[in-house]
């Protein structure tokens, strides 16, 4: 990639935001061409700022910039797409937080990936249509988000003798990052049963697009035991458990109506906005 001007445009999804000095914010954000950065808006605190609308979560925003030292400036920034319908429930805003997040966890500063940006919106925009199955989109999301970023489950073959893995029970290795047959599998330390049913959903997930998996209909049990094998293949990856999952449970055992207004709600931890001394560990001067 050629070296940036002084100045230059880009677009961005806002990922997360802290609070930095009496008026400022530093914003993580994703963009198509750079991946993940860093970026300042001074004053967006401000009453009287006009930044600040354009740069709320979530928000898809076309940014101009400045270079400076440490973070680069937000000189302008004009509202692409505001995902409306995805703030009007915490549902939704915290199915919004979770997607954002992840894509903050996995991904590396200016790390481009168009792929990635694309699935990031896609997921919003479905979040932000209210249709029925928020909750598989956010399985088929972690599954495609682990392909892209080199982290696939090999669900199809096993990992031990290679052989096609047939509708029986089966044996998942989450350190290896996939499923051994019955034979390999049975007696290796750290394998677990897989039921069939959750495998090949599992498999229908990873190969498919998202039209063709947003009207299916997976009995409770199922859809939580998918769940529960992605959310700990994702910690072993990660190596840590992400805060939004958490807030995503406590909501699902204790509902709010739908109905409350995105503003009398608070979103899911990734975003809050956190006070930040200009002065303190871990942070520069401009």
């Amino acid at each position: 990639m050629s070296e940036r001007s002084h100045s230059y445009r880009t677009r961005a999804v806002i990922l997360r935001r802290r609070n930095y000095g009496d008026a400022d914010r530093i914003l993580t954000v994703y963009t198509p061409s750079f991946g993940k950065r860093f970026f300042i808006a001074k004053g967006a605190r401000k009453t009287a700022s006009r930044k600040a609308g354009h740069l709320e979560l979530f928000n898809h925003a076309n940014l101009l910039l400045a270079q400076a030292r440490t973070w680069d400036i937000i000189t302008e920034s004009v509202t692409v797409e505001s995902y409306l319908g995805l703030r009007a429930d915490l549902d939704s805003i915290s199915q919004a937080a979770y997607i954002c997040e992840l894509v903050d966890a996995f991904s590396g500063e200016d790390d481009e990936n168009r792929p990635l940006w694309e699935l990031l919106l896609l997921s919003l925009r479905e979040l932000n249509a209210k249709r029925e199955g928020g909750t598989l989109l956010l399985r088929w999301f972690e599954l495609k988000l682990l392909v892209l970023m080199g982290f696939q489950l090999q669900l199809f073959g096993c990992l031990g003798c290679g052989e096609e893995l047939r509708a029986v029970k089966n044996y998942l290795h989450f350190h290896a990052g996939g499923v051994y047959c019955p034979v390999c599998g049975q007696t290796l330390k750290g394998a677990e049963p897989i039921a069939p049913q959750v495998l090949k959903i599992l498999r229908h997930l990873t190969r498919v697009e998202w039209p063709e998996v947003r009207n299916l209909q997976l009995r409770q049990a199922t859809a939580r035991s998918v769940e529960d094998v992605l959310q700990r293949y994702l910690v072993t990856v990660l190596e840590r458990r992400l805060k939004s999952v958490d807030f995503l449970r406590r909501l699902r055992l204790a509902p709010v109506p739908s109905a409350a207004p995105a503003e009398n709600a608070a979103p899911a931890p990734v975003g809050q906005d956190v006070d930040e001394h200009p002065h303190s560990p871990g942070t520069g001067g401009h």
